[in-house]
């Protein structure tokens, strides 16, 4: 087993740290160690790849990354920033809830929290600089907001988790449902909390809007919201499998974008073109991370990590807590996709080996990904952020202002520890 270590740890610190793509690491020191370990068993690696690239459920990826691709560029964002931005108006915090409410539901169809910080940010901080709201409270909002994405259904991270797991991906989909809700009242929360203390950060409105056209802007979203029912309904009603689903929504959000938004031909193309490029991505770290899950798994390591764990006597808090430490460590350094794929195949088997709900778990190890997306220097979500204000904001900055959100994730997976039914209920009610 010291022999496998080594190699895993050396060959992955030399060659990521050498500057080679991530999947080209991963995939390398998996041949290594078939090679030098498992008695020259490369073979097996390209069986494993072919079955994972061939599997019909991952077939759903590059169809919601289109999904979200498209969603980003067809006006859809501002459709829905201004039929919301008059409900929270005169609420301490203003558009700040605004941004959350909305992250909230164009993360309910993009799948990514890169998307919903780009489309929802794009829109927001103009807007929102020009009122005179504090620059850095509008970027963490966005920031925070935007980690919203991932965790709401449907979800690239829940999903690509239960590809790799086996994992039913609509009980997954299901049990992000109440954390993404409940993640979202905590930082609404804490933005009303810290406009009533600072009321500076966030200028009231001046002009007053009548009821009747609130209701009459939400009740106009109905083309968003029936999209967001034709995908998470016919998932949960057992109508369509999660890539049916994803192929009826692209469909649907062509329509709406179309007809609704502002999609053009050439908006079209140019969100196919970045969901090539992005499936290609993800796709090229998912055959290197299954090489060396392939070698992971047949050399037992996960057993034997799950033995040498109930040898110790740990209870199985303080491994959750040891894994929780772990993954914000490792968030400094790796995007969150990344992240999850190249440890899924020790962590799981431990974790489950110990007696935690591998779909409860699907939904931690994502808010753990969600918390990489705001931590420096790789947290993609300030990257982009920070680009959107054209470097108005300093990265520093913006990851200073987000400590709260950052801490208020860390908060949510104390909860779900201890009250789990928050993420399995409506698996066990609906499926």
């Amino acid at each position: 087993m010291g022999a496998f270590w080594g190699l895993l740890l050396g060959g992955l610190t030399v060659l990521a740290g050498s500057g080679l793509a991530l999947g080209a690491a991963l995939g390398l020191t998996g041949f290594l160690i078939l090679q030098f370990v498992a008695g020259g068993a490369t073979f097996v690696a390209v069986d494993a790849v072919w079955n994972v690239l061939n599997s019909f459920t991952l077939s759903a990826i590059p169809l919601f990354i289109i999904l979200g691709e498209i969603m980003l560029r067809s006006g859809v964002s501002e459709r829905i920033y201004s039929a919301l931005s008059p409900l929270f108006q005169h609420v301490p915090g203003g558009l700040l809830h605004t941004n959350i409410a909305v992250c909230t539901l164009f993360g309910a169809v993009s799948g990514s929290s890169l998307s919903t910080a780009a489309a929802v940010g794009s829109v927001a901080y103009p807007e929102m600089t020009a009122r005179g709201y504090d620059r850095k409270t509008v970027v963490a909002s966005l920031a925070g907001g935007g980690t919203l994405g991932l965790l709401i259904p449907p979800s690239l991270s829940l999903l690509i988790y239960g590809a790799l797991t086996e994992t039913s991906i609509g009980r997954l989909f299901l049990a992000g449902i109440l954390p993404g809700l409940l993640f979202a009242a905590m930082f609404m929360a804490y933005i009303f909390i810290l406009c009533l203390s600072r009321p500076d950060l966030a200028p009231s409105a001046e002009s007053k809007v009548r009821l009747v056209k609130s209701i009459r802007n939400i009740l106009g979203l109905w083309p968003f919201l029936l999209l967001i029912l034709a995908i998470m309904g016919s998932i949960a009603g057992g109508i369509a499998t999660p890539t049916e689903a994803a192929g009826i929504g692209v469909i649907a959000t062509i329509l709406v974008g179309r007809f609704w938004g502002s999609l053009s031909l050439v908006t079209l193309t140019e969100s196919l073109f970045a969901a090539i490029l992005l499936y290609a991505s993800i796709a090229f770290v998912v055959m290197g991370a299954t090489i060396l899950a392939q070698a992971v798994s047949l050399l037992g390591v996960p057993q034997s990590i799950l033995g040498s764990v109930r040898e110790a006597n740990l209870g199985p808090l303080t491994v959750l807590a040891a894994v929780v430490f772990v993954y914000l460590v490792l968030g400094c350094f790796f995007d969150g996709l990344s992240l999850m794929i190249m440890t899924l195949p020790i962590v799981v088997p431990l974790m489950t080996g110990i007696g935690f709900d591998a779909v409860w778990l699907g939904v931690i190890i994502t808010i753990m990904i969600e918390i990489g997306q705001v931590t420096p220097p790789v947290g993609l979500n300030l990257t982009v952020l920070v680009s959107v204000t054209k470097e108005d904001v300093t990265l520093g900055d913006a990851a200073l202002a987000t400590v709260p959100y950052w801490l208020l994730l860390l908060l949510g997976v104390a909860i779900l520890t201890a009250f789990p039914q928050i993420a399995l209920y409506l698996p066990e009610l609906l499926m």
